[in-house]
């Protein structure tokens, strides 16, 4: 005889989990017994939503699911951000929850709320386990659904009687491996010809470009065919920005830089875009064609209808694409001669030293101490500023949200990041709002002696709103922060803390927080004006 608890943890682990991250409660007692005795690393942190957030990161660097876990009722009301932030996402999550038993109701009403209704409208499955003897069954099935195009969260609920009750042994479910479908070779000679016929293409890299498995190909085929790539904010990275035919990134959704070229293009070739990213351009139907090529196909949006379609795996079609028309696109460069002037243009402003310093500054500075590491931004006004100028070699080498874009993600983020990565060096970048919404997750990251530099840019007050406030010509209203002082709040959790004072200060600052390891806060003034 087996426990269900027991079933459930060997399960995961038979999934290839190594982390969970969860805050414990009554109800997953018997689950909370059973990591103990396992393998699986337990991450507990101070908040259900920061575990959401850390297993969704996971998710997202790794392309297998990442497991969290939380109590019944309260704790598991804390669940949704972070479910919407991985469905939206891309991001494979498993969620478990705890429940009342379901056997019996000593408790009554107590805590029990319909946790699978609430989360059904932000996870692609929401189900609960009835059974023990179903436990393999459930949980080999919430991975694979986890792991499926679009990848996103699932959640499986576990009764605490379900969980403690004896059954006999199960045999687990060997997980299997499944590869995308490839696109159809008529569709391939389409997309071929019409940008053979193109006078002005250009390629756009999206979200789905940036996951582990879509990028092993991408910029060897467009080396090949030498047409020159923008990106979105989400697809940095899945093309190396210190190509030759990298021209930018759309920031905005018009009238940013890269939209010089964007808008002479006669032909858009999107790699990997999904809708639920802010626009990177906006579709008009006397604008260029626009190839959509995905792993399903294109939600039709007002902004985004795209005339042809290439469906399958991204890398695998973009390699067929690269087959048919390597050499034989006399105009592949046409946007080519606009790119310096481009770039240019984003780079200087960077040199504009004033105080409190700028976001082009901000930007530059961790630049030049990143080397190859990873970057986690929270949601700010420095994150445009960051989708711009920051360069990036590698996918998700700059993990920021442009799609749920939640506020409080940074920090947890950089978190799991650096527990898979203890040797890179990761930095968080956070405004003073965001931080604190998740800043108790500073013990987490102290107490798993991880190394991560956290900068926070301060400006007291919520950026992004006051700015729409002076747009619409409204009085600044609600908009104020009260800061605490943030260098002795990383003391007090045990970590280091060095206060910025003047811009040239910046990159000796962080360069020591990096040299000298541990978790340590930076804080230094921001001008967003």
């Amino acid at each position: 005889m087996v426990k269900g608890s027991d079933l459930l943890v060997s399960a995961l682990e038979n999934e290839g989990i190594d982390h969970i991250f969860g805050v414990p409660g009554e109800e997953v007692l018997h689950i909370w017994e059973s990591i103990r005795k396992s393998e699986i690393k337990l991450v507990t942190t101070l908040n259900e939503w920061s575990a959401v957030l850390m297993a969704a990161t996971h998710g997202r660097l790794t392309g297998r699911p990442g497991a969290c876990i939380a109590t019944c009722g309260p704790g598991a009301l804390n669940f949704p951000n972070g479910a919407a932030y991985a469905l939206l996402g891309g991001w494979p999550v498993v969620m478990i929850t705890g429940q009342k038993s379901i056997k019996s109701t000593p408790q009554a009403r107590f805590q029990i709320i319909d946790v699978l209704n609430v989360m059904k409208p932000v996870t692609k499955l929401a189900t609960q386990i009835r059974s023990s003897g179903m436990i393999p069954t459930e949980v080999r099935d919430a991975f694979r659904v986890a792991m499926e195009e679009k990848p996103g969260p699932v959640l499986l609920e576990v009764p605490e009687d379900i969980a403690a009750e004896e059954c006999p042994e199960v045999e687990l479910i060997a997980p299997h491996s499944f590869e995308a479908p490839t696109a159809s070779a008529k569709a391939l000679d389409w997309a071929a010809a019409l940008i053979a016929e193109a006078e002005r293409p250009i390629l756009m890299f999206g979200a789905a470009a940036s996951r582990p498995r879509s990028t092993t190909v991408l910029e060897w085929s467009v080396f090949r065919m030498g047409i020159p790539f923008f990106t979105t904010q989400m697809g940095k990275g899945a093309v190396a920005e210190s190509s030759n035919l990298y021209i930018g990134t759309a920031a905005l959704s018009e009238n940013d830089d890269v939209h010089e070229a964007v808008d002479k293009a006669d032909l858009i070739v999107t790699i990997g875009h999904d809708t639920c990213e802010k626009p990177p351009f906006i579709m008009t139907k006397d604008g260029p064609k626009v190839i959509h090529i995905g792993y399903q196909p294109a939600t039709v949006e007002e902004v985004y209808f795209p005339q042809y379609e290439v469906i399958g795996d991204i890398g695998a079609s973009l390699e067929a694409l690269a087959d048919r028309l390597e050499g034989k696109l006399p105009n592949a460069g046409a946007l080519l001669p606009l790119r310096d002037g481009i770039l240019t243009r984003i780079s200087d402003r960077a040199d504009e030293e004033r105080w409190p310093v700028t976001p082009p500054w901000v930007v530059r500075a961790v630049n030049k101490v990143m080397k190859d590491g990873i970057a986690a931004l929270d949601n700010g006004q420095y994150k445009i500023d960051f989708a711009r100028s920051y360069r990036t070699n590698f996918p998700n080498a700059l993990l920021l949200d442009n799609m749920l874009a939640t506020m409080g993600a940074g920090l947890p983020s950089g978190i799991s990041t650096a527990l898979l990565y203890p040797e890179c060096r990761v930095i968080v970048v956070c405004g003073d709002g965001g931080f604190q919404m998740t800043s108790q997750e500073l013990a987490t990251a102290v107490a798993l002696k991880l190394n991560l530099v956290v900068l926070i840019l301060e400006d007291g007050r919520w950026g992004m709103i006051a700015k729409k406030q002076a747009a619409a010509k409204l009085p600044a209203f609600g908009t104020e922060i009260p800061n605490p002082e943030f260098v002795k709040l990383a003391e007090a959790y045990g970590a280091k803390g060095t206060r910025v004072e003047t811009p040239d200060d910046l990159v000796p600052a962080l360069e020591a927080a990096f040299q000298g390891r541990g978790v340590h806060v930076v804080s230094v003034r921001i001008n967003y004006s």
